[in-house]
């Protein structure tokens, strides 16, 4: 069964809110509010309160870049120092700790906001291909609501978005 994508454009939030709470009442068959993207030109302090928690994965990515970015500078600098023409003299250690704390604590650092940067371009989708279930009148002044559902439940979500004054609906066959 071929899944849709139906995006209804609202002339602002109070709307666009409202449509999104009668799909979080089940309103609309087979959809929940999982399925639901909101695109708007700017941020408005209540998308979280009407979409619900959405699970935020920056921050797993980040703790593994720091548990790597220790790993692998502390292992990277010990074994550099420990091959280089080992010639212990009077009691130097061929592997100093104290300065390669400070050094493996930089590659912490450096490994932690790389990961960072990586996952967010990743999470945020800005390495895809654009799709092309998109209003250029999102970037000027209107409120996009975009639904996957399933074949039987296209219909009832266009009614809905009638029902709460949508200016279009656009309807793309998702791949």
């Amino acid at each position: 069964m071929s899944k849709f994508r139906v995006m209804g454009l609202f002339r602002d939030f109070e709307e666009a809110f409202d449509a999104i709470a009668d799909i979080r009442q089940y309103k609309v068959p087979g959809v929940s509010v999982d399925n639901v993207t909101l695109l708007s030109p700017i941020e408005h302090p209540e998308i979280e309160e009407v979409l619900g928690e959405r699970p935020a994965h920056v921050p797993k990515f980040t703790l593994a870049g720091a548990l790597f970015g220790i790993t692998f500078g502390f292992l990277f600098l010990a074994s550099a120092q420990a091959t280089f023409l080992v010639q212990p003299q009077g009691g130097k250690p061929v592997v100093p700790l104290p300065t390669n704390i400070v050094l493996t604590y930089e590659m912490l650092i450096l490994f932690g906001v790389l990961f960072t940067v990586i996952s967010f371009l990743i999470g945020a989708r800005l390495l895809r291909k654009r799709d092309g279930m998109y209003s250029e009148m999102v970037s000027l002044d209107q409120v996009g609501v975009i639904v996957e559902v399933e074949e039987k439940s296209v219909q009832p979500l266009k009614d809905l978005f009638e029902k709460h004054k949508a200016v279009e609906v656009r309807e793309e066959v998702s791949r």
